[in-house]
């Protein structure tokens, strides 16, 4: 849905919500230091004046100079690098001062370098819900389509998709609007089971793949609504409770805007990938190829330096912010839906 969320209207079953700053900066990306590059993550065993060390000033000297490339001069650099070209001047800016930080960090020292992750994987989830083209305050929003585009974060590469549709319950009938913006048929939704069912589909996918258990695995998405507005008022409706693998996520927004040190107008997810020389593949607002999309900005994100991690939560149907001091912890292992009586 992208940009048709961000007119959704949250007086209705979503209960209290506390809505954040989209641009409030969360994740450690948004540290400075020299040259406006973000800091280094640093272990609870080091202090400040690690930051003396000489490393530092050769990275505040490689970032000044960066900083005075230009455009072609960037692409250059980065093809002798063989690293991507594509994109922006920021992004390739961004790109080229990460590589240098990740090479000066390694050859000085045997600690964690900054583009280790903090997950091993991340599930992308994007929903599809019904609407109406102007979204009334009282239109209960129900989720139709529930997607997961799996990331492998060691590897960088999009390993594994689920993809079910769900059939609305509250007004099953979906409008000729909502139709023609997610593809998604009266027929495809009469066809498939009602939401309790799917997700238990979905705790069933992410444990066959042992995410919670095994693997540590954080939940991300393109902006607050997905988790504390579509699927908080889906579990209303469905008299479940909220699943706990879902109370925290990644704004992959957030993280994009504090990392390329850009505006909220400009992490739109069109803009987001043309920014960073991608175009879209597939059909926009079908679930599953905006997920694939947004799954591609984290990757090349993660690729470029940027140490993705959980920044908002929903507490008592708050959205928050997650403070990037706070203990980074990966999603709980997904247990079946229960009641809410």
């Amino acid at each position: 849905m992208d940009e048709h969320k961000e007119n959704i209207h949250t007086k209705d079953v979503n209960g209290k919500m506390s809505n954040t700053k989209e641009d409030e900066k969360t994740e450690p990306c948004s540290r400075i230091c020299p040259e406006g590059e973000s800091a280094p993550q640093v272990s609870p065993s080091q202090s400040s004046s690690d930051f003396s060390h000489p490393v530092y000033k050769e990275i505040s000297l490689a970032n000044g100079h960066i900083n005075r490339m230009t455009k072609d001069e960037l692409r250059i650099k980065l093809e002798a690098l063989q690293l991507d070209t594509r994109g922006v001047k920021d992004v390739m800016k961004k790109r080229l001062k990460s590589h240098y930080k990740k090479q000066k960090l390694m050859q000085s020292s045997t600690e964690s370098s900054p583009t280790d992750t903090y997950y091993d994987y991340i599930c992308v989830v994007d929903f599809e819900a019904t609407c109406e083209e102007d979204n009334p305050s009282d239109f209960h929003h129900e989720i139709i389509e529930f997607p997961m585009v799996l990331i492998n974060t060691h590897t960088l590469e999009i390993v594994d998709s689920f993809q079910e549709y769900v059939k609305p319950e509250l007004n099953p009938q979906l409008s000729d609007f909502c139709v023609k913006l997610t593809g998604i048929t009266q027929k495809m939704v009469e066809e498939a089971d009602v939401f309790p069912a799917v997700l238990q589909r979905v705790v069933d996918w992410l444990q066959e793949r042992e995410l919670g258990t095994k693997y540590k695995y954080a939940i991300l998405t393109d902006g607050a609504w997905d988790m504390s507005k579509f699927l908080n008022i889906q579990c209303r409706l469905s008299k479940i409770r909220y699943p706990q693998f879902a109370k925290k996520w990644i704004n992959i927004r957030k993280s994009y805007g504090n990392f390329y040190k850009v505006p909220r107008t400009q992490t739109k997810l069109s803009t987001m990938l043309e920014k960073l020389g991608l175009k879209y593949e597939g059909r926009p607002h079908s679930g599953l190829d905006d997920s694939k999309n947004i799954a591609r900005i984290a990757l090349r994100m993660l690729q470029d330096g940027c140490q993705l991690r959980v920044n908002e939560r929903i507490h008592a149907g708050q959205l928050l912010s997650v403070p990037s001091s706070a203990p980074v912890e990966g999603a709980p292992a997904p247990h079946s839906p229960r009641s809410r009586d």
